[in-house]
């Protein structure tokens, strides 16, 4: 699509040429596209304020790689110049896909690397909050005979003794 068929659908007429002029009136000063004007190809050229990384997934470095491979040098450069991309990427991960390192293809995390959980950990912290909760049984049932040894007292009656098991020793 050219320019005069550009111009037409947006509903500018282009100046009539005269006699020994050029026909490229966007150049000689004539009528011009205005700016905002949706052109098909254009991309916004805004940028983010705040800069991120970019991540490939394993299956994306796959398929460059095999589209690398399979065209020539021009080929390569035109994929690189599509996808954005450095030929420093496709020379690491070229490398982690020779050395095996199926986990180098996906991206990594940055950072303290989160310890490993221990199985029985779940377990021993129900243990844990189990026994905070008998304990405090324990301690009002301690409490409660406590007073009532002491009512007795005060009443003058006589408490039989309590049998200890051969646990509680």
């Amino acid at each position: 699509m050219g320019i005069a068929e550009i111009k037409k659908e947006i509903g500018m007429d282009a100046p009539e040429l005269r006699e020994g002029e050029r026909s490229e009136t966007f150049r000689n000063g004539g009528a011009s596209i205005p700016a905002m004007a949706p052109v098909a190809g254009i991309v916004d050229p805004e940028v983010d304020s705040k800069a991120r990384r970019r991540q490939f997934s394993a299956a994306y470095k796959r398929r460059i790689l095999d589209e690398a491979e399979k065209g020539g040098s021009g080929a390569v450069a035109g994929l690189l110049r599509r996808e954005g991309l450095y030929s420093s990427h496709l020379t690491t991960w070229r490398k982690q896909r020779e050395s095996g390192e199926l986990a180098g293809l996906e991206p990594r995390r940055r950072g303290k690397k989160p310890a490993p959980k221990n199985p029985l950990a779940r377990e021993v912290h129900r243990l844990e909050l189990e026994n905070r909760r008998l304990q405090k049984r324990l301690r009002q049932a301690e409490i409660i005979i406590d007073v009532q040894k002491k009512l007795c007292d005060v009443l003058g009656l006589t408490v039989p003794p309590i049998e200890q098991s051969e646990d509680d020793e």
